[in-house]
């Protein structure tokens, strides 16, 4: 751990925040266990080029071209341990993931400056639930023709781009996942949230390499850059990328020339048409939208209220502790949040979102917006117009526009016009069928859930498993161990029927 964290700093809040999880008393917070500093790696130039860095690393790169080289190593190494040697990976990754919760939710929340503390433990205990090779089960056809077996063969190594708001949570399920597919990874971190990344993967790697001996299953660039994610990409040992990211990367791993897992960008809408319970709708809200600060893709952005059923609804929000702000005082967050490029002007239709404010805790947005709130409050809400940009821009944070429709068809076509067809995630609360169903057809998006919090979808007060990569671009939906596969067939002729 960096010697720049002070250690009973950590004890305290981390006990703090334990304390606030619904899980009993407090915890003592674990001692945050000293790492052996990294091994040295050379950068990477042409007269370095055929000098590969020493043993020890365990998984952590300055160049590219290493990284990858070992991930196939490891990839070789992990194809003779067979799926017993999966099993082990995925169970210490687990393992690992849940003691160090608290520390490197922590230090990812130091590092970054985004989110909340108490829910960056939590996404690190959930992965528990995320699917291992009891997932892959092969599919057999028999017939008067004999015997034909369809199984799930690894692609050998990834390439993945984990981004900022859930760094070593989205590292460790893409691990499990592509390991219990039989591979290997070489992570390209976003640069904000890298060093935390990093000392997971080390973790993880010398745990690894303890029990079976494999080094670099899970590589990392410990200085991220763009030329090193081109040179990911290139690299002929990586036959696959997955990339959960911005748009920017998205676009630029799909015009690679090879596969590409892409999770791309959302901006889920709420309707409330009435025919729930409002308590339980605002409850559910507050939930998913607040989460983390509202920094998950796939939480409540934006909700369309039948104007019937509104004023209720806004008075279960405030009663439920969100807090309302006024119309002057969302104009100002506005100007605080949205941001126009030089040389745009003010009249830009594509408004960026001020980073400062993304993933920032709610007293830091009623500091901008000129409000002052309880301590603890754990969302803002307004109302606004369909067309305001808090409507429009995916803008993760935990401020939560509200609209008045005044029907459900228009609640529909509203909610489909604020999701942009990133066909990502949306979320109904209704007890009408129709209205359901009307809905889920018309935003035809991967993520439906009704009448729950939108993290329901993952697991999180819902049926299912949890990964923090959702592949919406590319259409394969919540990632899998599956999706890390190729589908391979043998066909036995006239032979091996037993009837």
């Amino acid at each position: 751990m960096s010697e720049q964290l002070n250690e009973a700093l950590i004890k305290d809040v981390v006990a703090e925040v334990l304390g606030r999880l619904n899980r009993g008393p407090a915890a003592p917070a674990p001692t945050p266990r000293p790492t052996a500093a990294p091994a040295a790696a050379p950068a990477f130039t042409a007269s370095a080029a055929a000098a590969k860095p020493a043993r020890g690393t365990f998984g952590i790169f300055q160049d590219a071209k290493w990284a990858c080289e070992a991930a196939q190593e490891a990839f070789l190494q992990l194809s003779a341990k067979g799926v017993a040697g999966r099993n082990k990976i995925i169970r210490i990754v687990k393992d690992l993931a849940s003691a160090n919760a608290a520390e490197w939710g922590f230090i990812e929340l130091q590092e970054t400056k985004i989110g909340r503390l108490d829910h960056k433990i939590e996404k690190l205990q959930g992965l528990r639930a995320v699917p291992g090779t009891e997932f892959l089960n092969p599919y057999g056809m028999s017939g008067d023709h004999g015997i034909t077996l369809e199984e799930y063969a690894p692609f050998g190594v990834i390439g993945a781009v984990t981004p900022s708001t859930h760094s070593i949570p989205t590292m460790a399920c893409n691990i499990i996942s592509m390991v219990a597919a039989g591979n290997a990874a070489v992570f390209n971190a976003h640069p904000a949230a890298a060093k935390c990344a990093v000392t997971a993967a080390r973790v993880f790697n010398e745990a690894i390499y303890r029990e079976l001996g494999i080094e670099n299953i899970a590589c990392i660039i410990e200085k991220p850059t763009l030329e090193s994610f081109q040179a990911i990409c290139a690299s002929e040992h990586v036959k696959l990328l997955c990339v959960t990211g911005g748009p920017g990367v998205v676009k630029a791993a799909m015009q690679t020339g090879k596969r590409a897992i892409c999770a791309g960008p959302g901006n889920p809408p709420v309707l409330v048409d009435g025919t729930s319970c409002l308590d339980n709708a605002a409850r559910c809200v507050i939930y998913g939208a607040a989460y983390d600060n509202n920094l998950l893709c796939i939480g409540e952005k934006e909700v369309f209220v039948l104007d019937k059923y509104f004023n209720a609804f806004m008075d279960a929000l405030a009663r439920h502790g969100a807090y309302r702000l006024n119309d002057a005082q969302v104009e100002r967050l506005a100007k605080a949040a949205f941001v126009f490029p030089p040389g745009q002007g003010a009249g830009c239709p594509h408004p960026v979102v001020n980073r400062d404010l993304v993933g920032r805790d709610p007293e830091v947005l009623a500091q901008a917006a000129g409000a002052t709130i309880p301590k603890g409050t754990p969302l803002l809400f307004a109302e606004t117009g369909p067309d305001h940009l808090f409507v429009e821009e995916e803008q993760m944070m935990p401020f939560l526009p509200v609209v008045r429709v005044k029907s459900v068809e228009e609640g529909i076509a509203a909610s489909k016009k604020a999701e942009h067809g990133y066909k990502h995630s949306a979320i109904i609360h209704s007890h009408d069928v129709a209205n359901m169903t009307a809905m889920a057809k018309a935003l035809d998006t991967t993520l439906f859930v009704k009448n729950g919090a939108s993290v329901a979808g993952l697991g999180n007060g819902g049926e299912g498993y949890p990964n923090f990569s959702i592949a919406t671009t590319t259409g394969e939906g919540i990632c899998t161990p599956k999706t890390f596969t190729r589908v391979r067939r043998c066909a036995m002729v006239d032979k091996l029927r037993i009837f």
